[in-house]
């Protein structure tokens, strides 16, 4: 939260980070966001505190250019140049080598040494020939301090150099809008009017067969199986063509026997008819 308020309210995010240092006050990181919103809401008293402490826990020298200019910010530019004379700052990279330079520079001018303060500023990284991140700051730095010193024309020269410096890095005035994503759009995607013949025959078939409802389907492996089984069974009980052909013959043989004692029944009935007539 601190970070993401340190521009818009300085003195807001300065609160938040107060806030986060009563839980972890021991961790270099939640030091180091209180001094930076301190020294971002002017409290410079307080930024000068948690530098000192963020300094102690983690060893790092990096702040030593915003502790300075604490110092100036409380009206001690002595104590400023004192801090920025020590052996750390031969250690420190350029770009903050460069900004110790800016506030040994200021301090000479809050004590009103303006050739002093021109001289503070020219340090091998002030190369008009050459642009890197921190050229345009300290391009305008040295304009300042050369106008204060009565050199009007020359501090015209570096100023427009630093404008040349931010159009070839690409920042100031000369950098790219950030373009933001705001969201999704919310219109559906709208459908081809026309759609490949190809497409329109798979879509026609696939619509066929989903109404087909005639039910002309391939047999079931199981039906197909259950008749095999079923004929099966009736082929296992089957006789052989010779037997069955002859129990046939025998079964229309049995009528005809029948017949016969039906016909030998009467023939001995009418006999005994005509015995009794002639009696």
């Amino acid at each position: 939260m601190a970070g993401r308020l340190i521009d818009a309210d300085p003195e807001l995010a300065f609160q938040h980070a107060l806030a986060a240092s009563r839980r972890g006050g021991r961790m270099a990181a939640v030091r180091e966001a209180v001094a930076l919103t301190a020294y971002a809401a002017g409290e410079f008293g307080d930024a000068l505190r948690e530098f000192r402490t963020h300094r102690r826990i983690s060893g790092s020298n990096e702040y030593l250019a915003m502790m300075a200019d604490c110092e100036r910010g409380l009206g001690r530019p002595d104590r400023a140049l004192d801090l920025l004379r020590s052996e750390e700052v031969a250690e420190l990279d350029n770009a903050v080598k460069v900004d110790v330079a800016i506030v040994a520079s200021g301090a000479r001018m809050d004590m009103e040494q303006f050739d002093a303060a021109v001289s503070a500023l020219e340090i091998p990284q002030l190369d008009k020939n050459r642009a890197f991140s921190y050229s345009p700051r300290l391009f305008r730095a040295y304009a300042d301090a050369l106008e204060l010193a009565g050199r009007g024309k020359e501090a015209e020269t570096w100023r427009r150099q630093a404008v040349v410096a931010e159009s070839a890095l690409g920042v100031g005035d000369f950098a790219e809008p950030e373009i933001m994503d705001l969201g999704e759009d919310d219109e559906a995607p709208a459908k081809p009017r026309f759609r490949r013949d190809n497409d329109a025959s798979a879509d026609n078939a696939g619509q066929a067969a989903a109404e087909d409802r005639s039910a002309n389907y391939a047999q079931a492996p199981e039906a197909a199986s259950a008749e095999q089984d079923l004929d099966g069974e009736s082929d296992d009980d089957a006789l052989p063509s010779d037997e069955r052909e002859a129990l046939l013959g025998a079964e229309e043989a049995e009528p005809d026997s029948e017949d016969a004692d039906a016909e030998a029944s009467e023939s001995d009935t009418a006999e005994e008819a005509a015995a009794e007539r002639n009696d």
